[in-house]
């Protein structure tokens, strides 16, 4: 059972992975790519997410803790600037994982890790908009065109409805049983 581990190890001492981390996030805010193996970008996308959180915040406090993760300045600058406005409607995942397949020295699984594009909102994606309105629109006069339903004729309230087991089987035969002296049942004739 994984409880109470937080973080993967990586196969290295704290010191070794905690500076693997800080260069893959500082590749990865420079170039807003990165290919890696599948563990190192799982690691690598909690902190990324974290840092546009922060970038997002745009406080004093905020700009020394993304600081203090990268230990770049212009990668700090990169974030508060252009990355936390690219996600200011976003409530979280603003990286993706796509595998790309196995290395080839030892096989290990490979994926690209990468900040989300910015969503464009073009003319084309408004002309569609307004070309699904209209067809909703035309919808309605359409139907009140066509004749209405004829009304649900109601049941015979001479119709009684079996209320036990015997009595439904009963009606789905469509003849009455009836038991004999020795407790078998016969059919009756109509």
């Amino acid at each position: 059972m994984r409880h109470a581990i937080s973080q993967r190890k990586l196969g290295r001492s704290p010191g070794h992975r905690k500076a693997l981390l800080r260069n893959m996030m500082n590749a990865l805010v420079r170039s807003e790519r990165v290919e890696t193996t599948i563990a190192k970008a799982k690691e690598v996308r909690r902190l990324a997410d974290r840092l546009i959180t922060l970038g997002k915040k745009d406080t004093t406090h905020a700009r020394r803790r993304a600081f203090s993760m990268l230990s770049d300045k212009k990668n700090t600058e990169k974030i508060f600037d252009t990355l936390a406005s690219r996600f200011a409607g976003r409530e979280g995942g603003y990286t993706r994982i796509v595998r790309t397949g196995y290395r080839v020295g030892d096989g290990a699984e490979m994926a690209i890790l990468e900040y989300l594009p910015a969503e464009e909102k073009t003319a084309k994606t408004k002309k569609g908009k307004k070309k699904k309105a209209v067809k909703e629109k035309e919808k309605p006069a359409a139907k009140t065109t066509k004749a209405a339903k004829p009304a649900r004729v109601a049941k015979k309230a001479t119709e009684k409805k079996p209320s036990s087991a015997r009595e439904k089987k009963e009606g789905a035969e469509g003849e009455k049983r009836k038991p004999t002296k020795k407790g078998k049942k016969t059919k009756e004739s109509s």
